[in-house]
């Protein structure tokens, strides 16, 4: 899956959901995404929360096949900013 195929998917949990924090998933030279007023962009831009990771392990994620805490413990997922944001993912990506 395409980082805009992901962004894609990213933005219909976003418009059901009630998540209004900014949050960046940096995944290195493949690009990023940005959440921030109810929107996604591929453009890089301020967020209270980056999570690091790959292109691979966001769309396992988005996908639900990637649990985040585990993925975190594992250190498939490392967390920068504000982690209280990185929380609220899980409501997110189920909206």
């Amino acid at each position: 899956m395409s980082l805009t195929a992901i962004a894609e998917t990213i933005q219909k949990g976003l418009s059901k959901s009630d998540f209004t924090d900014s949050l960046k998933f940096d995944c290195g030279a493949a690009g990023v995404i940005t959440l921030a007023d109810k929107q996604v962009s591929l453009e890089d831009g301020p967020a209270a929360c980056t999570l690091k990771m790959s292109v691979e392990n966001l769309e396992k994620l988005v996908t639900g096949k990637l649990n985040p805490m585990t993925a975190v413990m594992m250190g498939k997922i490392k967390v920068g900013g504000d982690p209280s944001v990185a929380m609220k993912l899980g409501k997110l990506l189920k909206g």
